[in-house]
């Protein structure tokens, strides 16, 4: 077998590196044959240490290439594991076990969080550290002793003591609303676009959706239901906005051009001295014309008074009596005589 349990046949010319490999034996439940693989996969870039080159020597790549190798060996065992299930219930039940948030936890109960070498770091706390830490060591062991080794040490070392496969499973994960709630955090607008609508070969509806945040475009998806569609967009792209800034950088642009609008204010400030000259009218015997309005001053008559055309003397509010009108009437008629 290709696990050793013999530390007695490794030369170790440091404490230091016996230390190292009993605790990685701990964690790893064989001894490393490469050292250095795993030195690396406990780097943080923190550190800015650089190798002979002048380059960063830290923990990414080796965190690349595990996040590779989760998916594969991780995807493998559910497959086997879960005969007949959907490629939604498997692809989701995978999620949730790659999860950055679970592999940090596995990174603190296998006690990896505290062989981490960082700077400024609270490593026992840090899901975002211990898990990127936990996909490098994976990296580490595929490098080191191939893909079986990836495979044994998660079915032995991970799975019933750590992870109730089943439990994982089963266990419901709203993406949509820890998308919602990321969005309310930030004050981000958020909406699901109904891309379209079908049915399978068996008479099935099967919808799909796409998440909108401040009008980017977000990740697609499609199910069985209008809530599994949403549920595998908002789980791509929360994985989206974990894994790629660029995504996030364009969703804030547009939200600071939104709030930009919506906050900026009228540059023509009314006068509040104009408004009330506005309703003076000048009597300078003078006609001023503009382009779409005629302004007229009253002209005096000849008489001295003005012109009867604007004599509103004959409007009034007062009431008039039964008799007034009659009387108003009659002399009329013997005025039309």
């Amino acid at each position: 077998m290709w696990v050793n349990n013999i530390i007695d046949r490794i030369k170790l010319p440091f404490r230091k590196d016996k230390e190292l490999f009993s605790a990685l034996y701990e964690i790893l439940g064989f001894y490393p044959h490469n050292i250095e693989y795993y030195r690396q996969a406990l780097m943080h870039k923190s550190i800015g240490k650089r190798n002979d080159k002048g380059k960063p020597l830290n923990n990414e790549r080796l965190e690349f290439l595990g996040d590779a190798i989760l998916d594969a060996a991780v995807g493998d065992i559910v497959y086997r594991h879960y005969e007949g299930k959907r490629e939604g219930f498997l692809t989701n039940t995978r999620s949730k076990l790659v999860s950055r948030e679970t592999l940090g936890k596995l990174a603190n109960e296998m006690g990896l969080s505290q062989l981490i070498l960082s700077a400024g770091h609270n490593n026992s706390h840090n899901s975002y550290v211990g898990g990127n830490a936990f996909e490098a060591l994976v990296g580490a062991i595929y490098l080191d002793r191939g893909y079986d080794a990836c495979m044994w040490f998660w079915e032995n070392r991970v799975l019933g003591k750590y992870i109730n496969l089943d439990k994982v499973a089963f266990k419901e994960v709203n993406f949509k609303s820890k998308l919602l709630e990321w969005s309310q955090k930030n004050k981000v607008h958020m909406e699901y676009r109904m891309l379209k609508q079908k049915k399978d070969d068996n008479g099935s509806p099967i919808f799909s959706f796409q998440v909108l945040l401040e009008g980017i475009e977000g990740e697609k998806g499609s199910g069985y239901s209008k809530k599994e569609a949403q549920q595998l967009a908002s789980k791509d792209t929360l994985q989206k906005l974990k894994r790629e800034p660029q995504f996030i950088d364009a969703i804030f642009t547009a939200k600071s051009e939104r709030t930009k609008m919506e906050e900026e204010p009228t540059m023509s400030v009314p006068d509040p001295e104009q408004e009330q000259q506005d309703f003076i009218i000048v009597n300078d015997n003078v006609e001023c014309r503009t382009d779409s309005v005629e302004l007229v001053t009253a002209v005096p008559t000849e008489s001295g008074g003005e012109d009867n055309e604007f004599d509103l003397s004959h409007i009034t509010h007062k009431e008039k009596s039964r008799e007034d009108i009659i009387a108003e009437a009659e002399a009329a008629a013997f005025a039309e005589e």
